[in-house]
């Protein structure tokens, strides 16, 4: 039996649920396909920029009734423990992905998505129509599908593109931790082969969430031979990490994290959140840009079936500027940051020149950040 959609939305990560809850609310047919049952921990920063706070308001989101964190100070360490402090621009709130999702999932199936959890095996594209296949034999039929899978997918080798042809040195690793940190403070501290972010989520909890290269890593028998033997050489980590016990029965890994530039259209697949681009954690943003990247194509796409844009050529000529525009220098920031952030040295260097100009500070935090996400109704 085949379903007929106006939009079907591959992934329910936050850009695929974003984007549903905003088609939905206009009324039209929407299918969110999901391989994993909400609601699930990820790996994930899980701080938010408060740019996406007015479009939350506009979807009609109150995320203050799930007590998130408020934050608005930042804290930067080298390898060996040297701090800068500043506060953040925009300032932004920490929630842990599976309440945040789940929370999320259920707006979306109040404004009439369909959620199905199921895996995505084939998607055609023929006479200007998508056609969707799953594992669970189901035929979906839309005008306009919306790509949100993720950091990487099998879709994604499925397409051959081009980033997934090359292996990815990146491993994260997250875990939520009961102890002592600000409430207000986003830490980013930086150890051999990689950086780590803290700060606090709703209930309390710490999350704990770093980048390692794979081959530093590999070098240790295991996470806690690692975390002892690399990331306690940063006093704050030792001491965040020493003094506060984990909430989860293990940390959560993810692996082949790549941060290669992606296409924002493939098949006429519009890609959204990290499927069309990854920031680097290290710049806390990677949420608030998949949030705003589903407001893109979910507004394009409404002026797509209302059809004052003619043509799909023209959607997607449109979405490809407005992505770039949006995100493109934002990415390429992250990248020289990371790099920089790699070499002790550099961020020596770094660290002395915000401590002569501690202006500058928040003036790279605003290069990693957009504005407010206002909707134009």
């Amino acid at each position: 039996m085949k379903t007929i959609v106006d939009v079907a939305v591959i992934g329910g990560g936050l850009a695929g649920l974003t984007s549903a809850i905003h088609l939905s609310k206009f009324g039209y047919k929407v299918i969110l396909i999901e391989k994993n049952e909400f609601p699930k921990h990820k790996v994930c920063g899980e701080y938010i920029s408060n740019e996406v706070l007015p479009y939350f308001q506009w979807l009609g989101l109150e995320i203050s009734s799930l007590n998130p964190s408020n934050i608005s100070k930042i804290e930067f360490s080298t390898g060996s423990g040297k701090t800068i402090s500043g506060e953040l621009p925009l300032g932004g709130f920490g929630i842990s992905r599976y309440n945040l999702d789940h929370y999320l999932s259920q707006k979306a199936i109040e404004y009439g998505c369909k959620i199905i959890q199921d895996t995505v095996t084939d998607i055609q594209f023929n006479a200007d129509k998508f056609y969707i296949s799953t594992l669970n034999n189901l035929q979906i039929q839309s005008k306009i599908t919306l790509g949100a899978f993720g950091k990487r997918s099998n879709l994604d080798q499925k397409m051959n593109r081009n980033f997934i042809q090359k292996k990815s040195p990146w491993l994260a690793v997250k875990a939520h931790y009961s102890g002592v940190f600000p409430n207000d403070l986003v830490g980013l501290h930086n150890f051999k082969g990689g950086y780590c972010g803290v700060s606090k989520v709703e209930n309390d909890a710490i999350n704990v969430c770093y980048l390692v290269d794979y081959d530093t890593f590999k070098k240790y028998r295991n996470i806690d031979h690692f975390q002892t033997e690399v990331m306690y050489k940063n006093p704050h980590l030792k001491n965040i990490i020493e003094t506060s016990e984990m909430l989860f029965d293990k940390p959560l890994t993810i692996s082949q994290i790549s941060f290669e530039k992606k296409n924002s259209i493939e098949n006429h697949i519009l890609m959204i959140g990290d499927t069309a681009g990854l920031i680097h954690p290290l710049c806390g943003n990677g949420m608030a840009m998949a949030i705003h990247s589903a407001k893109i194509a979910a507004e394009l796409s409404v002026i797509f079936l209302n059809k004052n844009i003619s043509t799909r050529k023209q959607l997607e000529e449109k979405y490809a500027q407005e992505w770039a525009a949006n995100f493109r220098h934002r990415l390429q920031v992250g990248r020289i940051l990371s790099k920089i952030l790699q070499q002790e040295k550099l961020t020596i260097f770094l660290m002395q020149f915000l401590i002569i100009f501690p202006s500058l500070l928040p003036q790279i935090i605003k290069k990693t950040h957009g504005k407010p996400i206002i909707v134009n109704n």
